[in-house]
């Protein structure tokens, strides 16, 4: 099983949202057949089998072994992965474009730019899995609390330059054999635990994303 997987296929998105399917992909983290997992989620054997069957056949679970049980063999399965993330090629018509509008400062230019990510990391770690190669990527996830709005875009302008700097030192377009690669960096307000508190009838998502 893989830790995650990338989904592509526009059916195979729709086969993994499905409620039902989802549980069951959820139940197959180990190994289960229809008649132990039509126990677990309450329906009919007919019913997880069909939806099995749907799942197996957009390689979102995989046969693990069949064993013998009475008259019947019964088959064991497994989802491929812990974990599935939809690509926005999923919907190649509506996914976002980040050269349509770009603005440092704009939220949906962010997404847009998460939803490329998405895409292009998801796709790069595909073929590196049919290859047997190793991607390489690098990433950094941190938090940082400002003391105010005018700190956090003094902050966000010392980043931008100090990135240009970087960017401007290592980059060789006329390097033979170099590879290009694609650098992001990205501030937004963190999305505050359950526990912490906010002043009467304000939720503590609105308290941070507006100072």
């Amino acid at each position: 099983m893989l830790d995650v997987t990338v989904i592509e296929n526009p059916a195979a998105a729709e086969a993994s949202l499905d409620p039902v399917r989802s549980r069951l992909l959820a139940e197959l983290a180990t190994p289960g057949s229809a008649s132990s997992l039509a126990v677990r989620v309450g329906l009919p054997r007919q019913q997880v089998n069909y939806h099995l069957r749907t799942l197996e056949r957009h390689g979102l679970v995989e046969l693990v072994s069949e064993r013998r049980k009475g008259n019947m063999t019964e088959r064991l399965l497994q989802a491929t992965a812990a974990s599935y993330v939809i690509s926005p090629t999923a919907l190649a018509a509506l996914q976002p474009d980040p050269g349509r509008s770009p603005d440092r400062l704009s939220a949906f230019w962010l997404l847009s730019l998460a939803a490329r990510l998405v895409r292009d990391v998801g796709s790069l770690l595909l073929g590196s899995r049919a290859a047997g190669k190793r991607l390489a990527t690098f990433a950094m996830d941190g938090e940082i609390r400002f003391a105010s709005a005018a700190d956090r875009s003094a902050f966000a302008e010392e980043l931008s330059h100090a990135v240009a700097e970087l960017v401007a030192r290592y980059h060789d377009v006329d390097a033979k054999g170099g590879r290009s690669h694609r650098i992001v960096v990205a501030i937004h307000p963190s999305v505050p635990g359950a526990t912490e508190s906010a002043p009467a009838g304000e939720t503590p998502e609105i308290q941070e994303a507006t100072r």
